[in-house]
């Protein structure tokens, strides 16, 4: 008898430990269920941010792909939410969420049933962004509830009887970014749906805002309801505020192609998952083409610019001559010619010194050497050109005369004088003294 009471109370004890919860959600519509330590029949938080949980499907280890978890520190409390999609109509899932007590590391754990109801999806959808609030704040029902009353009974008043929320996410998973100030709050994107025609006040309110559909936020912009959403504590981004029904044309905001992936089938999911494709169906890139083009362009150019060039050079070449430099090279011998005439009539002899200063003036180095010879007959100095290029200058006019090595020099012979045609070299010195005094 004890043997079978102890049995009946270890069974109860793992009864009390895996609880479990039957839950309802509907397509279309959006599903959300709080987390929190009551849950796991734990009463007593001693520490911040004392117990963490883990939800998954049973027996796998994520969630479904339309349902999310977010830990939400303000409330200290986890949430799950998310839109069932048409595919996942009439199936009954279990969800295993374990939980975690930081302080003493004790675990426990609960099993968690749900159907999803089939449902029509709502044909007409309000799409807004509110910038004041966070994701976290719509899990609390009476904030849901005022934001449904606002087109209840001011902008949608035929949406009574079967007005939802659709979808509901962060702006930030959406695409959005985080606010420079901690303090500021995120922003969350929310979908309102019915079955009922749009009301002509929310059809004004979209002709109003229209204009904004290219800016991709302003919240400095205030409409005719303004007032009706403050009042209530909701501050809405205008640029984000769309109406998609049957009788509107579809237009797509930013962060509603979420909604539009959790309502795809299966069967569309796996006809959009992407295939590889073949290593030989990969298209080659020809940079033949791109070579060609990139140098026929410069080539084109270059050319055209050679052909101006040469056209220039060639119909306009008379403009280019210049009778002055003409002039001067016609008559440069000439002025050669009247400079050496004066320094002649100064000195009538052709002594060493008029010799020496002449071939100063004229060296051997330059290709034309001018040289003077004076005739003793008719004592007049006779001035000619010679080439140093010309081998037949020193054969013909000139006269080696080879002497002693302290006075042998190159003379020419004009007439019967004779002038040196270089300075006589230095005289020769005797010794030098070496580093200790004595001639070497």
């Amino acid at each position: 008898m004890k043997f079978f009471n102890f049995i009946v109370a270890v069974l109860a004890l793992i009864c009390n430990g895996v609880e479990a919860i039957k839950l309802q959600a509907n397509v279309g519509e959006l599903f959300t269920y709080k987390i929190e330590p009551q849950l796991f029949n734990w009463t007593h938080q001693v520490i911040s941010q004392q117990f963490r949980y883990r939800p998954s499907l049973k027996n796998y280890p994520d969630l479904p792909s339309w349902m999310r978890y977010m830990y939400s520190h303000e409330y200290h409390a986890g949430f799950l939410y998310g839109t069932p999609p048409n595919s996942a109509a009439g199936k009954e899932l279990s969800l295993d969420i374990v939980a975690l007590n930081r302080q003493n590391y004790e675990t426990r754990h609960v099993v968690v049933s749900m159907f999803v109801a089939h449902k029509f999806p709502t044909p007409n959808v309000v799409q807004m962004k509110i910038n004041n609030l966070n994701w976290v704040h719509l899990m609390d029902p009476g904030r849901v509830e005022d934001l449904r009353n606002i087109f209840r009974n001011d902008l949608w008043p035929n949406s009574k009887e079967d007005l939802s929320v659709v979808f509901m996410e962060s702006a930030v998973n959406m695409g959005g970014r985080l606010p420079l100030r901690p303090q500021q709050r995120e922003g969350v994107i929310v979908h309102v749906g019915s079955f009922a025609q749009f009301s002509p006040r929310l059809m004004e309110l979209q002709e109003e805002v229209r204009p904004l559909y290219k800016l991709p936020s302003c919240t400095y912009k205030r409409t005719s309801v303004q007032k009706i959403f403050e009042n209530v504590g909701f501050k809405l981004d205008w640029c984000a505020f769309r109406m998609v029904g049957m009788e509107s044309p579809t237009e797509i905001l930013f962060h509603s192609g979420k909604q539009n992936e959790q309502q795809a089938t299966e069967d569309q999911r796996e006809q959009d998952r992407w295939m590889g494709i073949a290593r030989e169906d990969v298209p080659e890139r020809n940079y033949i083409d791109e070579f060609a083009f990139a140098f026929a362009i410069p080539g084109m150019i270059f050319a055209i610019l050679i052909g101006m060039l040469s056209a220039v050079l060639c119909f306009h070449h008379e403009k280019f001559s210049d009778p002055h430099s003409e002039f001067f090279f016609a008559n440069i011998f000439h002025i050669c010619e009247e400079s050496c005439a004066p320094s002649a009539s100064s000195d009538s002899g052709a002594d060493d010194g008029s010799e020496s200063s002449s071939n100063s003036d004229y060296p051997m180095s330059s290709t034309v050497q001018m040289v003077q010879c004076s005739d003793s007959k008719s004592n007049q100095p006779i001035t000619t050109l010679k080439s140093l290029k010309d081998p037949n200058f020193l054969l013909d006019n000139t006269s080696i005369r080879s002497h002693s090595p302290n006075n042998s020099f190159y003379q020419l012979d004009c007439g019967t004088s004779s002038i040196y045609a270089r300075p006589k070299p230095p005289p020769y010195k005797g010794g030098t003294l070496g580093r200790n005094g004595v001639d070497i």
